[in-house]
């Protein structure tokens, strides 16, 4: 038979009983999404890298291995910070979606949990290099806001049941109880158990009230975000930089090193097409109006230098090809423009470098270190302390308002962006950033050829083929390049002319008779100190990528 209970109350669904998940899950994305944008707003206010999602992507960046960064380097290229944010929010979501659906059971541990995401960030914030006590707060904020938030949603419903009055009593006499019919002992109902602890389900404002959290931080994250832009902007202070006349040009490029052939790299490559290869999820803004470098370490005279007083030194220019040991055999991550820029030997000159010193220590605003060998910035090459490239004011991801620029040496020793402090010491006394990761400390560029006409899996015309692209040996120069066809003897390319030994080398070969099928077109270079280029396949780490370039084609 029916055994119905009038003592038990339940609370209402009144979102449908269907809908409750969905509900908790949307108020658990409503916290996240509100402390998101608290965390933003705030950071607008104290530095634009101490927002919360930005401090635990740094510290991601930091921790990763270098065969997770290498990897992602190589399979999202310029790209692999976007994707590094789009994953941290991902994460983000489901781990809120995730915490909903828990805080509706428990809710004082979800509250602590929604706060504990929070901290994170105010750890991750504080152990950034350059952290100040005030980068906690926005992180703090966001974790306070998400238990608030999350607190707020899942408040549960009260039933009218529940908090309905009990109804006065009848007047006159209490009517006698009805008599129970007489229930076989076999037949006797058990007792009715008490209800079990329920989930709260968040009611009809609750649901409203994840919706509009949600909405509210779709317009309140991008507002603070424009904020702190319009806050950290020096459009104006980089556009008012006034470049003086170099005191030593650099001799015109010669009409013939760049061969003009459709599909081949220029010979200078446009700014906007330069290649970005760097840690910062978000960029050092620095006005240069306040803008110092200190020199300092082991020298006899330590120097503090304002943007003012770098433009009054001797600036001289420099072609130079930069590339980024990141690069895979035939990887993109290679450009050329001129540089303008104060002399970094001469400064170290006038510091006067101490006995025993053998590592320049370049640090950046952000905190990254770059360590350069000195031997190599007194051997008489050109190194500067770059302020324009192609004629203009360093662009702000380019490493406005000064970077560091080292001819022959990848960018991992010898480009130090956003550049705030150059240390004179030792390798056994600091290592920086990439080569307490494993890589090599010299960083010297190796010699490589790269085939870019035809391009890979190009379909091309039996005949007569055009096979050109580019070759460089920093600061060596690039003595001959060859090329050959399916494993065949090598034949020698011709070379554009020569640009100087610190900018690579256009060169192409006229591939005769191309028969019909597939075939496979490989190259290598010659430096000019007669160093061929090594055929065994290397990947990058830890010392450059090795190995002969080569390109499968189709001849129709």
């Amino acid at each position: 038979m029916r055994c119905v209970s009038k003592d038990v109350t339940t609370l209402p669904v009144r979102c449908g009983a269907a809908g409750a998940p969905a509900a908790r899950m949307a108020c658990g994305i409503a916290a996240a999404c509100a402390a998101f944008a608290v965390g933003e707003a705030v950071a607008a206010f104290v530095r634009p890298q101490a927002a919360p999602v930005l401090a635990i992507g740094s510290t991601a960046i930091d921790l990763a291995p270098t065969a997770v960064k290498e990897w992602a380097v190589r399979s999202f290229g310029t790209s692999d910070k976007t994707v590094l944010l789009a994953g941290i929010y991902t994460v983000m979501g489901l781990l809120a979606a995730a915490l909903g659906p828990l805080a509706a059971r428990r809710t004082a541990a979800g509250a602590v949990l929604a706060a504990g995401f929070g901290l994170l960030g105010v750890g991750a914030a504080l152990t950034r290099p350059g952290a100040q006590s005030a980068d906690a707060l926005p992180s703090a904020a966001a974790a306070l806001t998400a238990a608030a938030v999350l607190l707020a949603l899942l408040r549960p419903s009260r039933s009218p049941a529940a908090s309905a009055k009990p109804a006065p009593p009848a007047s006159g006499p209490p009517a006698p109880p009805a008599s129970a019919p007489a229930v076989p002992a076999a037949e006797s109902p058990r007792h009715t158990p008490r209800p079990s602890p329920s989930a709260a389900t968040p009611g009809r404002r609750g649901v409203i009230g994840a919706g509009a959290a949600i909405a509210l931080s779709a317009g309140l994250a991008p507002a603070a975000r424009h904020l702190s832009d319009r806050r950290n902007d020096i459009t104006a202070a980089r556009a008012a930089v006034a470049l003086p006349r170099p005191r030593r040009l650099a001799p015109p490029l010669p009409p013939a090193a760049d061969l003009a052939i459709p599909g081949l790299a220029p010979l200078r490559t446009p700014t906007r097409d330069f290649y970005r290869v760097d840690t910062a999820l978000t960029l050092p803004r620095i006005d240069p109006r306040r803008w110092t470098l200190r020199i300092h370490g082991l020298v006899d005279r330590p120097t503090e230098l304002s943007f003012d007083d770098l433009l009054a030194l001797p600036l001289e220019e420099l072609d130079h090809t930069m590339s980024c040991v990141s690069n895979e055999v035939g990887g993109p991550y290679i450009a050329t423009t001129r540089w303008l820029g104060a002399s970094l030997p001469a400064l170290l000159r006038r510091a006067g470098v101490r006995a025993g010193a053998d590592q320049v220590l370049g640090r950046s605003k952000d905190g990254m270190t770059i360590g350069t060998p000195l031997d190599v910035l007194t051997d008489g090459r050109a190194a500067l302390l770059a302020v324009a490239m192609d004629s203009a004011p360093l662009p702000v991801e380019h490493g406005f308002p000064c970077r560091t620029v080292v001819p022959g040496l990848y960018g991992y020793t010898s480009a130090t962006k956003w550049l705030v402090d150059l240390e004179v010491t030792t390798f056994a006394a600091r290592d920086p950033y990439w080569v307490a990761r494993g890589w090599d400390r010299t960083g010297e560029v190796r010699t490589a050829s790269r085939i870019d006409v035809p391009a890979a899996f190009a379909r091309v015309p039996a005949g007569d083929v055009t096979v050109a692209g580019t070759a460089w040996a920093t600061h060596r120069g690039v003595a001959a390049v060859d090329v050959r066809v399916d494993g065949g003897p090598w034949q020698q390319a011709v070379l554009a002319a020569d640009a100087g030994p610190d900018v690579w080398r256009q060169w192409h070969h006229t591939w005769h008779g191309a028969t019909r099928g597939t075939h496979r077109l490989e190259t290598r270079a010659t430096d000019a100190a007669g160093e061929l280029q090594g055929e065994e396949r290397r990947p990058p780490f830890p010392s450059g990528a090795t190995g002969w370039h080569s390109t499968v084609v189709t001849v129709l």
